[in-house]
């Protein structure tokens, strides 16, 4: 009988285990990051060059969709994400547009906790991008 309580208790953890690692997240957007580069003065056609290729570089079609704005998509397998990037010389946003198969909760404010990891990956490239700027 112990064997069969031990056997219960490891499934019942690691079921918990497995059902955190799927918890959706608060959708991340990032507001108002700030353009650092070396370059100065830094252009529109800089800022939009860098989150171009930086998207790019990660996977994302990049698109302009009118002054100061790009929109940027992901699809990996069955999953898509849609983002919009606002920038100006300054500063920079990216802030959740859509998505297919992740999970996101309007109400809640939630989405697939892998979206997230999107997200920072490509705010990072943004500011490796514009740091590199020459």
């Amino acid at each position: 009988m112990p064997n069969l309580s031990r056997l219960s208790l490891l499934g019942i953890v690691l079921s918990a285990v497995l059902l955190a690692g799927c918890a959706p997240a608060k959708v991340r957007n990032v507001t108002d990051s700030p353009v650092r580069s070396n370059k100065s003065p830094v252009t529109m056609q800089d800022v939009s060059g860098a989150i171009k290729h930086a998207g790019a570089g990660l996977g994302w079609a990049m698109l302009d969709s009118g002054p100061g704005k790009i929109d940027g998509t992901l699809r990996l397998r069955t999953h898509v994400a849609e983002v919009e990037v606002s920038y100006d010389t300054s500063k920079y946003s990216i802030q959740y547009k859509n998505s297919v198969n992740l999970d996101y909760d309007a109400e809640k404010g939630t989405i697939h906790k892998n979206y997230n990891g999107w997200i920072q990956n490509l705010d990072n490239a943004i500011q490796r991008e514009l740091a590199n700027l020459s």
